[in-house]
Protein backbone atom coordinates (compact mmCIF):
# COMPACT_ATOMS: atom_id res chain seq x y z
CA UNK A 1 0.00 0.00 0.00
CA UNK A 2 1.28 3.44 -0.90
CA UNK A 3 -1.64 5.64 0.11
CA UNK A 4 -1.62 8.35 2.76
CA UNK A 5 -3.90 10.99 4.29
CA UNK A 6 -3.25 14.72 4.59
CA UNK A 7 -5.30 17.73 5.62
CA UNK A 8 -5.05 21.50 5.38
CA UNK A 9 -7.04 24.16 7.24
CA UNK A 10 -7.65 27.62 5.86
CA UNK A 11 -9.23 30.42 7.90
CA UNK A 12 -11.48 32.00 5.28
CA UNK A 13 -12.56 34.83 7.60
CA UNK A 14 -8.98 36.03 8.03
CA UNK A 15 -7.70 34.90 4.63
CA UNK A 16 -4.88 32.94 6.27
CA UNK A 17 -3.81 29.38 7.00
CA UNK A 18 -5.19 28.23 10.36
CA UNK A 19 -2.04 27.80 12.44
CA UNK A 20 -2.17 25.87 15.73
CA UNK A 21 -5.49 24.09 15.17
CA UNK A 22 -5.63 20.66 16.82
CA UNK A 23 -6.84 17.74 14.70
CA UNK A 24 -7.63 14.22 15.87
CA UNK A 25 -7.81 11.31 13.44
CA UNK A 26 -10.31 8.61 14.43
CA UNK A 27 -10.95 5.25 12.80
CA UNK A 28 -14.57 4.06 12.92
CA UNK A 29 -14.61 0.30 13.54
CA UNK A 30 -17.30 -2.04 12.17
CA UNK A 31 -18.98 -2.08 15.57
CA UNK A 32 -19.16 1.72 15.53
CA UNK A 33 -16.37 2.06 18.07
CA UNK A 34 -14.18 5.12 17.60
CA UNK A 35 -10.42 4.57 17.89
CA UNK A 36 -8.17 7.65 18.05
CA UNK A 37 -5.12 7.10 15.85
CA UNK A 38 -3.33 10.44 15.81
CA UNK A 39 -3.45 13.94 17.20
CA UNK A 40 -1.60 16.81 15.53
CA UNK A 41 -1.56 20.60 15.26
CA UNK A 42 -1.41 22.60 12.09
CA UNK A 43 1.75 24.54 11.29
CA UNK A 44 2.12 28.09 9.94
CA UNK A 45 0.86 26.87 6.55
CA UNK A 46 -2.30 25.31 8.06
CA UNK A 47 -0.97 21.80 7.38
CA UNK A 48 0.35 19.06 9.62
CA UNK A 49 4.11 18.55 9.46
CA UNK A 50 3.63 14.99 8.24
CA UNK A 51 0.74 12.97 6.83
CA UNK A 52 -1.90 12.51 9.51
CA UNK A 53 -2.17 8.89 8.37
CA UNK A 54 1.16 7.85 6.81
CA UNK A 55 1.62 5.07 4.24
CA UNK A 56 2.85 2.61 6.90
CA UNK A 57 -0.50 2.87 8.78
CA UNK A 58 -2.80 3.47 5.80
CA UNK A 59 -5.77 1.12 5.45
CA UNK A 60 -9.18 1.24 3.82
CA UNK A 61 -12.11 1.98 6.09
CA UNK A 62 -14.17 4.75 7.63
CA UNK A 63 -12.38 7.60 9.36
CA UNK A 64 -13.17 10.90 11.00
CA UNK A 65 -11.08 14.02 11.30
CA UNK A 66 -12.12 15.98 14.38
CA UNK A 67 -11.09 19.64 14.13
CA UNK A 68 -10.90 21.65 17.38
CA UNK A 69 -12.28 24.75 15.69
CA UNK A 70 -13.59 26.35 18.88
CA UNK A 71 -10.18 26.40 20.54
CA UNK A 72 -8.69 27.91 17.39
CA UNK A 73 -11.45 30.53 17.08
CA UNK A 74 -11.00 31.51 20.73
CA UNK A 75 -7.22 31.79 20.28
CA UNK A 76 -7.67 34.08 17.27
CA UNK A 77 -10.36 36.26 18.92
CA UNK A 78 -13.07 35.12 16.48
CA UNK A 79 -15.15 33.03 18.86
CA UNK A 80 -17.99 35.32 19.87
CA UNK A 81 -20.27 34.45 22.77
CA UNK A 82 -20.57 31.01 24.33
CA UNK A 83 -21.84 28.61 23.32
CA UNK A 84 -19.95 28.85 20.04
CA UNK A 85 -21.80 28.24 16.82
CA UNK A 86 -18.93 25.96 15.73
CA UNK A 87 -16.81 24.15 18.27
CA UNK A 88 -15.67 20.69 17.27
CA UNK A 89 -16.08 19.89 13.58
CA UNK A 90 -16.18 16.18 12.68
CA UNK A 91 -15.68 15.17 9.06
CA UNK A 92 -16.41 11.48 8.46
CA UNK A 93 -15.17 9.98 5.21
CA UNK A 94 -14.28 6.66 3.63
CA UNK A 95 -10.99 5.45 2.23
CA UNK A 96 -11.58 2.82 -0.43
CA UNK A 97 -8.37 2.90 -2.49
CA UNK A 98 -5.31 1.73 -0.53
CA UNK A 99 -2.92 3.24 -3.07
CA UNK A 100 -4.33 6.79 -3.26
CA UNK A 101 -3.48 10.06 -1.59
CA UNK A 102 -6.53 11.28 0.29
CA UNK A 103 -6.51 14.99 1.11
CA UNK A 104 -9.35 16.31 3.28
CA UNK A 105 -9.06 20.09 3.71
CA UNK A 106 -11.21 22.31 5.90
CA UNK A 107 -12.22 25.85 4.98
CA UNK A 108 -13.21 27.49 8.25
CA UNK A 109 -14.89 30.68 9.46
CA UNK A 110 -16.67 31.35 12.78
CA UNK A 111 -20.09 30.63 11.26
CA UNK A 112 -19.44 28.10 8.52
CA UNK A 113 -17.13 25.51 7.05
CA UNK A 114 -16.73 23.37 3.95
CA UNK A 115 -14.62 20.46 2.85
CA UNK A 116 -13.93 18.44 -0.28
CA UNK A 117 -11.60 15.71 -1.45
CA UNK A 118 -8.51 17.56 -2.51
CA UNK A 119 -5.34 16.47 -4.21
Amino acid sequence: MAGFLTTHVLDTARGLPAEGLEITLIRIEGSGARVALARMRTNEDGRTNSPILPAADFATGTYELLFAAGDYLRATAQAGADPLFLDEIPIRFGISDPDSHYHVPLLLSPFGFSTYRGS
